[in-house]
């Protein structure tokens, strides 16, 4: 054995096994309206504390909150990420990884793809939306079919009249729709091009139309950590943009947002919310993920500030003029807790504090020690703003052995009102309703 391959296996053993800072803050308190915020720390080497993803052993499953039950909506998915209901409560989800890269042959590409197969990622985009169809709805679907295929790595999903759009990480797509269709032939319209390229750092690509159907808007996450490609590489990257489908035309709505994902709609306010992953590489304590109201022409910092006016000295040159427009975020969602998913739950099937509140997928940190993330949570809402402290829902994704069994990721409420959660490492879609009557 060469001694070079010695130092690899050396390095990617230090990558995978953990390095750099530890956290000197309980994750909890990088959550709500005022988060913890301590000074930078950087380290020589970068934060790494994977948990090894391994998926379920056989009849395990994550342990849902009391008042709750967790059962499998679906199994045997391939890497579910997104989820979306249709009008006649048809489940789609997304079976989706991240687009082939171009292959530089360096050493950084060779431990970047250890490191992400360890995560459970980095494996052959499946590139199809599936449908189940639960006609009872008691949770068995009676009906599985490929909805959608030959995609370039699907995200986000959504139906205004009987046109579907699906964002591809590097377009939006529409089809034709007919209601209780299982399957579509139709060969996809594009809508716009989306920010992709040959580093696509952020691929995944969320859509959501406005109540009228209108104008959709479609997340956009940003092609590095902090701008170390540089701005040229960030163009409509780090935002949400706005589009006109019938025009096939776009424009900036919000940036600033480093990874935005989810999005929703409030149901008290009318106002579009999202949830965002933040920047890393300053300490385990830093930055709280978040969820925030998205205000038209709003900018929240990225990558010259975060969570308002705390100024990331690692970007050059500065821009104070933009760090003086930073607007806060409403909601800290813990330090690299990897928040994705965001449903807000209208229904009545829930107890009343539930109600119009937001349910939010944490994939689980990759960079922080301790772990933080790898759960459900719940934040309550009143009068279209964030009312209390974040909530469990559903746990128990990390095993005693400290290895991901599931991670979970989009979120959706279905037409019964269970909460549906697609776990990307366990290629399962939970379903979780009330354990009472």
């Amino acid at each position: 054995m060469s001694p070079r391959y010695v130092c690899l296996q050396g390095a990617v053993l230090v990558i995978l096994t953990g390095c750099g800072d530890t956290a000197s803050l309980p994750v909890q308190s990088g959550y709500g309206p005022d988060p913890a915020l301590p000074e930078p720390r950087q380290t020589l080497l970068p934060t790494v504390n994977i948990a090894k993803a391994t998926g379920w052993p056989e009849g395990a499953k994550p342990h849902a909150a009391p008042g709750f039950r967790v059962e499998a909506f679906a199994t045997d998915l391939d890497h579910p990420r997104w989820l979306y209901v249709l009008p006649n409560g048809d489940v789609l989800v997304a079976e989706s990884d991240a687009p082939p890269k171009p292959e530089s042959g360096g050493i950084r590409d060779w431990i970047m793809k250890k490191v992400m197969a360890r995560a459970g990622s980095g494996g052959k985009s499946a590139n199809r939306i599936t449908l189940l169809r639960d006609k009872d709805g008691d949770g068995t679907p009676e009906q599985r079919t490929v909805f959608l295929e030959g995609l370039n790595s699907p995200f986000g999903m959504a139906l205004v009249g009987d046109q579907f759009y699906v964002a591809n990480t590097d377009a939006l797509l529409r089809f034709p729709y007919k209601e209780g269709t299982t399957r579509i032939e139709a060969v996809g319209e594009k809508v716009v091009d989306l920010p992709a390229g040959p580093i696509n750092h952020h691929w995944t690509k969320n859509v959501i139309a406005n109540k009228d159907g209108t104008r959709l808007y479609v997340t956009s996450g940003s092609n590095s950590n902090v701008a170390e490609n540089g701005m040229n590489a960030e163009v409509n990257r780090a935002a949400i943009l706005e589009i006109d489908p019938e025009q096939k035309t776009l424009r900036l709505f919000a940036s600033g947002l480093r990874n935005p994902n989810g999005l929703a709609w409030q149901p008290d306010s009318g106002e579009l919310w999202t949830t965002v992953n933040e920047r890393d590489l300053i300490g385990s304590d830093l930055v709280p993920d978040y969820m925030t109201s998205v205000q038209d022409g709003g900018f929240y910092g990225w990558p010259y500030s975060y969570f308002g006016q705390h100024v990331d000295q690692r970007v050059e040159p500065p821009r104070p003029d933009l760090v003086a427009k930073a607007l806060v975020p409403d909601y800290a969602l813990g330090a690299h807790t990897a928040s994705l998913g965001l449903a807000f739950h209208e229904g009545s099937r829930l107890p009343e504090r539930y109600r119009n509140g937001a349910f939010i997928g944490q994939h689980g940190s990759w960079n922080r020690k301790p772990r933080s993330g790898y759960k459900v949570v719940f934040v309550p809402f009143r009068a279209g703003q964030p009312s209390g402290e974040a909530e469990d829902i559903l746990t128990g994704f990390v095993s005693s052995d400290e290895e991901a069994m599931g991670r979970p990721v989009g979120v959706a409420i279905d037409r019964t009102g269970a909460i549906l959660v697609a776990d990307d490492v366990g290629n399962t879609l939970w379903r979780v309703t009330p354990s009472g009557r």
